[in-house]
This record gives structure tokens, sequence and C-alpha cells, in this order.
């Protein structure tokens, strides 16, 4: 046993004392650990080395001191970062005897002048890591500060000086330069800055902050043919977010012909906040947030303050105009559909992380809530006609999402259990849809003759209570709601709007059987409405029919005839009975009251009787566009909302009517 647990020992230190613990110093926990810093050493994480550089100089334009920052790439991934601000310190720092306060700031973590609100109101340097990591991770790093008209000068390696800080002599002007290469012993020898993503940095901060101009240089020799990075720009935006939302969109369709857009200070003077948001008719949207000039690619809470304001300002303007379909409306139809852009500025924010992608500021959803609503509902209420326009398009955009959401809850529930048919539907016992049929009848009594006529093999009935809704005209919560139309559905098992799919249908054929009279008719065209309208796939795929029930009996002695209308009874007199005696005629009043056998042979039985196949317009017709459009046109006439349509068409067409059917 002994020798067992002696060839099962680690080879490690046997014993584990206090010279085991290391203590890191200075930067070199950085050089060790450089992903708890800057989240990595991949591409992404070499770009933030220059954004830290840049925010500095940012930080320096927002509190005022500077408005010129220049960007320059180079050969062999130089980069070189110059402001006109005030110039980091050089004066010796009190805790630190010998060194500047540049030094300090340079080769120390957690030192730097925002950790109050003394020398920055706001800023995007939080944690006072930023331009030490970068030190900490360059294999070469050379800082040149002009202060009180003199240049001072000082060079690193990894983060250790390479002699003290130099005073160089006289020079007109003012600011920090930084010039660093990132160290390949971090990064390897493969990563290269990129000029594009680079150059989308400058110009984002540019448009953060349109007090601000940045220049940017890049040699031409790092730019590849086919991109489109100039090598010299000069970029400044006094438009701000709204210039930048305007060049994003890049021609595209917007619901509203007018950009929201607007920036304000946040109440008790604890920053200020700007916005910039349009909805693009192609419902591609996006949102860039950022705080403090800092990009937050996750959001946070100033994105969940903006979400709440255009949502609680949609809702209350469609209450104001008396639209109650807008409470549907959520933050995916009012942000996320949106192109979105926010900044924010804002004292001491809380961030998630050293690479500050999340904000989590709490009290931002309040102050940016409070202060855009303000401002959105001002908007709406100034150009009414646009903002009814917008109203509507994201009320339909609801309603379809309400759909999508209903589809999939019912996938996922069959999915899980066996599928619950609707209690009506007397289903056909052959498993597959070759050869089946469903007949949609009216009424219970319509179901129960068609029950005992059919096939019980390949035809199934579903009684529908009397006329269903008019999709046409209905709300989607009323589409939702309604019994009828969700049995039907369920029934199909094809799903409806964007969730059909025409290859889940349960039956081969789905077959329109009403009364042959005019609430029959009334019935057979609500049933094309749904499916035109919800299940256009249905008929197109040419699996929706009209069973043609006969309306009269005839009877001569032994011969006996149905005739499927007033038309064709007069024709059976004039050629099948004509000069033979009396003829009996019999009306049906209903599906029901025929006997079973009879609604077989007639309407039922595929060896003697007459479908109509629905159809939009024949696929090869030269004119099929305009015959898609003139049926859309039609249906939206008869069917539709505006009651005055059919009010004209009816004048328009009522001197054509003979015999009226009551």
């Amino acid at each position: 046993m002994s020798d067992l647990l002696a060839s099962t020992k680690l080879s490690s230190k046997d014993t584990y004392d206090a010279n085991d613990i290391e203590v890191l110093e200075g930067l070199e926990p950085v050089r060790r650990r450089p992903g708890m810093y800057i989240g990595g050493t991949d591409e992404a994480a070499l770009h933030h080395l220059v954004a830290e550089v840049l925010d500095n100089g940012m930080d320096e334009a927002v509190a005022g001191f500077a408005n010129r920052i220049e960007i320059e790439l180079g050969l062999d991934n130089l980069i070189t970062i110059c402001d006109n601000g005030r110039g980091i310190p050089i004066d010796n720092h009190p805790k630190f005897p010998g060194k500047s306060a540049l030094e300090v700031i340079l080769t120390t973590l957690h030192s730097g002048g925002k950790f109050s609100d003394k020398v920055y109101q706001t800023s995007g340097g939080l944690h006072g890591v930023g331009i030490s990591v970068v030190n900490a991770l360059s294999e070469e790093l050379i800082v040149e500060v002009s202060r009180d008209k003199q240049l001072y000068t000082q060079t690193y390696s990894r983060g250790v000086p390479q002699g003290k800080l130099k005073k160089m002599g006289a020079i007109n002007r003012r600011g920090t330069k930084v010039i660093f290469r990132p160290d390949t012993e971090i990064f390897g020898t493969k990563l290269r800055f990129k000029p594009s993503t680079l150059f989308r940095m400058a110009r984002s901060k540019a448009y953060l902050y349109r007090g601000v101009e940045i220049r940017w240089k890049c040699d031409p020799a790092l730019i590849k043919t086919d991109d489109h990075t100039p090598a010299e720009a000069t970029l400044h935006f006094p438009g701000g977010l709204a210039d930048y939302l305007t060049s994003a969109l890049d021609d595209r369709d917007t619901i509203t012909p007018q950009i929201f857009s607007g920036i304000a200070d946040l109440p008790d003077n604890k920053g200020k906040v700007e916005w910039a948001i349009a909805w693009p008719s192609d419902g591609q949207g996006f949102c860039h947030s950022y705080c403090n000039t800092i990009p937050t690619p996750q959001g946070g809470t100033h994105e969940s303050g903006l979400r709440s304001a255009l949502l609680r300002g949609l809702r209350a303007y469609g209450e104001l105009c008396g639209n109650r379909r807008a409470a549907i409306i959520s933050g995916d139809e009012a942000f996320s559909d949106a192109t979105a852009l926010i900044s924010l500025f804002i004292r001491d924010p809380q961030f998630q992380g050293q690479t500050k992608d999340k904000l989590a500021t709490v009290e931002a959803i309040r102050l940016v809530d409070q202060v855009v609503k303000d401002h959105f509902d001002h908007w709406l209420s100034g150009d009414p006609i646009n903002s009814k326009a917008l109203l509507d398009h994201l009320i339909l955009k609801a309603e379809e999402r309400a759909r999508i959401s209903q589809a999939k809850d019912l996938a996922r529930k069959t999915a899980t259990r066996k599928l619950r048919l609707p209690g009506k539907l007397s289903d056909c016992s052959q498993t597959s849809a070759d050869d089946t049929e469903l007949f949609l009848v009216e009424g219970d009594s319509a179901g129960g003759s068609a029950k005992q006529a059919r096939n019980r093999n390949t035809q199934a009935i579903l009684p529908l209570r009397g006329k269903i809704l008019n999709v046409a005209s209905a709300s989607a919560d009323k589409l939702r709601g309604n019994q009828e139309i969700s049995d039907l559905t369920l029934a199909l098992g094809c799903g409806m709007g964007s969730a059909f799919d025409l290859s889940k249908l349960r039956y081969e054929r789905v077959i329109i059987m009403t009364d042959a009279d005019v609430d029959g008719a009334h019935i057979a065209s609500l049933l094309m409405t749904f499916f035109y309208r919800e299940m256009p796939g249905l008929i197109n795929g040419g699996k929706l029919f009209l069973a043609q029930p006969p309306l009269y009996r005839l009877t001569q002695g032994n011969n006996t005839a149905y005739a499927r209308d007033e038309a064709h009874k007069e024709e059976l007199l004039d050629t099948t009975f004509k000069g033979r005696g009396k003829v009996e005629i019999s009306r049906f009043k209903g599906l029901g009251e025929m006997m079973p056998a009879q609604l077989r042979e007639t309407t039922m039985d595929p060896r003697s009787r007459s479908l109509l196949r629905v159809v939009i317009t024949e696929v090869d017709s030269p004119d099929r566009a305009d015959d898609i459009k003139e049926t859309e046109t039609l249906v939206e006439k008869l069917m539709g909302r505006k009651a005055e349509l059919r009010f004209q068409f009816i004048q328009e067409n009522a001197k054509f009517v003979q015999d009226v059917d009551v």
C-alpha cells in the first residue's frame, strides 16, 4: 500500500511556506496577467492600448482644456498620440521623493488625477491604470510634455524608465505626446494595428465631443488597396451624434424624415446626455452607447434609460391620440429596431471591469429616462403626421412579434407533448398528409352531416361557429384571442403570418364547404380573406379549394338532379327535365338539412363532386404582378377597416345586380 502511495505522489514541492508567496510590485502584475487589465492579448486588446491613451486626450478636451488631438500610425506598429491640453504634471510628487508626477503616473498602478472631481468633472479614466498599463505592455514608450513653454521628455521600456525626466528647452506649444510600440513578447510578432479600426475609433471620438478636432494620419504603405481609410483626415463634427447617425444611415429610408436628436444637462448638475435616434424602414437597427466618450459595446444602464424613455413616450403619445393599440408596443419595437446613439457624461461612473464594456451606474437609468422622455414628448407632439406614421409602424411590428411568439410557444408545446387538436375536429385516421382533406364547415349541424358522409380514412371535419373574424379589419389582439382562428391554425399545424411553413400542413387539401346561399358565400369570403392575409402560401401552393354544394334538388319520377344555384336550376329545367311533366323542386336551407348520402354524393365524394381551386392569378401570367396588386386592393376595399370604401364599391356596382338572394 505504501509503495502505491509513493508511486502516486506529485512531483511538486513537499512544503508550502512564506517563501512560496510572490509579491508582484510596480507594473509586473500587468505583464504577468495582461488579461485582467486589457481583456487579453488579442487584436481587440492591442487596439485597446490606443483607446487608453486617446481617452486621456479626450478627457482634457471634455474638461475644456484641449481642442485638438493628433493620432498617427507609423511603420513597425508605432503609434503617436498628441493633444494640446495642460500636459501631465512634471513636478516632484510629494509621496515619492525624487520622482516626478509623470513618472509616478506611468509606473504606478492606481495613480492619476481622476479619482475625484477636483481636476476632471467627468472622465473616461477611473482606475488610474490606463497609461501605466500601456507603458507596461510597450516595448518602447516615449512621453513628451509641454508645460509653461518648456519641453520635457522621458523614455521607458516595458514599464521601466530608461533615464530621468529631461528638460529639453523652450517650446511654443503645450500638451502631451505619447509614442509607443506594443511589446512583441506580450502580443507576438504577427499582430498589427489596423488603420481602419483606428480611424473608426478616432472618428467616433470626434462625433462624441463636438468641441474637439482630431487629426488622423497613417503611413500610406499600411493601407491596403481595397481599404477606403484615408491616409490623412481632419475630423470635426459640430452636429455631434446627429452628424454621426446621418452618416451611419447612409441614405437608408426612415419612418420619420427627421432624426430625434438632442443634448441636455442632467438634473442637479450631474452631467449631460446626448442622443440621436431614427427608425429605418428596413428594421435593421443598432445601438452604439458611450459614457464619458468610452464605448460601452455591452450597453448598460444608460441604454436602459433610453429604452424606457422611448417606450413610455410612445405609449403616452398613443394614449393622447386615442390609439389604444399603442399599449402593445414593447421595448423591442421602440428600441431594438431603431438606430440609436447615446453619449452620457456623468461623474464617477461605475463600469463592469477595467475594459469598461458595460455601464453599471444604477442612477443613470432614472437620469437618462427623465431627460430624454421630456424631449421625446415634445418631438412627437411637434410633428403629428410623422409621429402617427411611426406609431402605426411600431404597432404593426408589435403585432407581428406577438404572432411569432405565439407560433414559437405552440412549437415548444408540441415538441414536448402530443399535439392537442381542437375538440370539435374530427380528424382522419391516416397519419400522412397524402391525399387527405380538411373540410371547414359552418356550424355543428352541417358538421354532423359531414362527419357521417365523409371517408374517415382521408377526410377530416372542422365545424366553425358561425362567421369567423374578419382579419383584414381586426387588431392583432383580437386575432390572437379568436377561438375559431386558433382552432383552425392548430388543426392545420402550419402556423400563420411569418411563422407559416407549408411543409408542416397536416392535410393535402383544405376545402371550404359552406351553404350555397348568401351567408355561406360571406363565410367563405371571410375564410379566404384569412388565408390570403395570414397563410398566402396555402393559396400559392394550390392547397385551398371551395366545395360546390347544391342549392336545389330537382326530382321527376325516378330522375333526380342537383343545381348549384338559380342559373344552374334553370339550365336543368330547360335540358334534363324539359317536357317531361311536373318537376318537384326543393331548396336546401343548409348543409345540415341534407342527408349524409346526398352530401357525400354531391359535395364530398371525389368521384362525383366538383371543387374550385382558389388562386390569386396564374403563375405564368404575364400580368401576374398587376393581378396581385389588384387583388390586394380589392381585398382591402371589400374587407378592410375603411367602411367608406365598401360603400363606394356598392354604389359603383349596384347597377349590375339582377337577382338578390335574401
